[in-house]
């Protein structure tokens, strides 16, 4: 499930990323349209003075005529800059949203394939379930009758630590030297304490009760 959650995240992200070089794209059309209509604005302003220094009357508006088409001609080089500025950053864009399209279908591939899975896991868990279940209501049972004996305040503890644990284990066993919940090593003396069984003994990294591996009924299982 875990798996499944994080390829979910993760495609998630890759959408917003691609949507977001979709507009980026978009944006870059938008301003290449932009700047060949100045483009051509500049154009018919160009036109229109160079007709207009045909008929001028003195030197002064010949010099403002001529400037304006300079300035006008100037106005081209800068957009036509703008525009493979603009091209250059769509090219970019275009290129990094076929990747991302690449990363998502392999993700998507993936996710299904997970998915898949965690199906096939939870059928084989239903199974299991179905299988154990009087054994499951047993045990549940004999836990209750038990919990009658034993001091509020240690049952609370209990369930608090069981509660807790990633895996539901609240009571575990010293083995090869190590917690059987976090397998982290267990003190020798801290270990005689255990086998003493005269008080009870968490473990100082994941706060589980530690028990001797040896405390086990006629079959084997844990008492």
């Amino acid at each position: 499930p875990l798996e499944v959650q994080d390829l979910e995240d993760e495609i998630a992200g890759l959408e917003t990323r691609l949507e977001n070089l979709k507009n980026e794209i978009s944006e870059a059309d938008k301003s290449v349209t932009n700047k060949k209509q100045e483009i051509t604005k500049s154009e018919e302003l160009i036109k229109k003075y160079s007709e207009q220094l045909d008929n001028v009357r003195n030197n002064r508006e010949y010099d403002a005529l001529t400037k304006e088409v300079e300035f006008q001609k100037l106005e081209i080089e800068l957009q036509q800059k703008r525009i493979r500025e603009a091209q250059k950053l769509k090219a970019e864009k275009a290129k990094a949203k076929a990747e991302k399209e690449a990363l998502m279908e392999e993700s998507k591939k993936r996710y299904e394939d997970k998915v898949s899975d965690l199906e096939a896991k939870k059928g084989e868990l239903n199974d299991i379930i179905n299988e154990t279940h009087k054994d499951e209501e047993a045990l549940t049972q004999k836990s209750e009758e038990l919990s009658q004996n034993i001091e509020e305040r240690l049952l609370t503890a209990y369930r608090k630590i069981r509660d807790n644990a990633r895996n539901g284990l609240a009571v575990v066993t010293v083995d090869r030297d190590a917690c059987g919940g976090c397998f982290n090593k267990i003190p020798p003396q801290r270990q005689l304490d255990i086998r003493s069984r005269k008080k009870i003994i968490v473990c100082e990294y994941c706060g589980r009760i530690l028990i001797d591996k040896y405390i086990c009924d006629y079959d084997g299982s844990m008492q």
